[in-house]
């Protein structure tokens, strides 16, 4: 009996976390609130937007045209956490690249209305494409750059278009695969509501690919951006620096990269 008793605990335990986990897991994904870097003074002039998206959410976003005639320009889409703001420290060096680029901030995010979910950012992100279009941008000319969890996104809408090229900060694999290194005893796959297969996408994108992954990543297992870049297709890069961690170090090593890469798009 004793043991059965024990049995039964351990079981309720498990079946309580389990539910834990599918009702709160957009609440662990995404982290709205969540300021993960800060103190940078904004450098580079900015005009601040708002794109509404084809279910009327506005999203507050930060556009920088410098020439949309004569170069490419990057659409920005970042990661689970935090708010423009805490981008600037990446953002202040592009005006050293001769490129245009928007940021915009997530339904959820910076005040935007809406809850972020897996639909919901992908209609964002194609929502700021068509922004630029009617900006007079040619989607050729766009350059999607994905980071973190918005490398999920960056997959998605470049399959099978005409992008000038895609860049991937920190890329995983899936989102399930990501949930089951840090959750491994659970079903993730049968809880998981918002999955982000990029493994699976990652072959119908056809523009020229730059993957950036630190070794040292302790948030998306290094072997994740590693095998995106197996599947990418031709032509494809990749900066793998051995001591970078998730939050990748933007110096003079992957500012060269970047340079290097979008110079290779004309």
């Amino acid at each position: 009996m004793y043991i059965l008793s024990i049995v039964g605990l351990v079981v309720l335990i498990y079946l309580t976390i389990t539910f834990v986990l599918y009702y709160s897991q957009r609440s662990l994904l995404y982290h709205p609130t969540e300021n993960n870097y800060s103190g940078d003074k904004l450098t580079v002039p900015i005009d601040k937007v708002r794109i509404k998206t084809n279910d009327n959410i506005e999203l507050l976003s930060w556009y920088h045209d410098k020439d949309i005639q004569n170069y490419k320009t990057i659409l920005f889409l970042h990661g689970n956490a935090g708010s423009l703001e805490n981008r600037i420290h990446k953002i202040n060096h592009f005006n050293e690249m001769e490129i245009n680029f928007l940021i915009i901030s997530w339904r959820g995010f910076s005040g935007n209305e809406g809850k972020p979910t897996e639909e919901g950012l992908y209609k964002d992100a194609k929502s700021a494409v068509k922004w630029l279009i009617n900006k007079g941008v040619k989607k050729k000319n766009i350059i999607i750059y994905g980071e973190s969890l918005g490398t999920g996104v960056a997959t998605e809408i470049s399959q099978n278009e005409s992008f000038a090229g895609i860049i991937l900060e920190s890329p995983f694999t899936s989102m399930v695969a990501a949930g089951k290194s840090k959750y491994p005893i659970f079903p993730i796959g049968l809880l998981l509501k918002d999955k982000y297969e990029s493994d699976k996408k990652i072959k119908n994108i056809k523009s020229p690919v730059l993957v950036m992954h630190g070794e040292a990543d302790t948030i998306v297992p290094f072997w994740m951006g590693k095998k995106i870049y197996e599947l990418a297709n031709n032509p494809k890069y990749y900066y793998f620096p051995e001591y970078d961690d998730h939050m990748m170090e933007y110096n003079d090593k992957l500012l060269n990269t970047l340079k290097s890469f979008i110079k290779s798009l004309n």
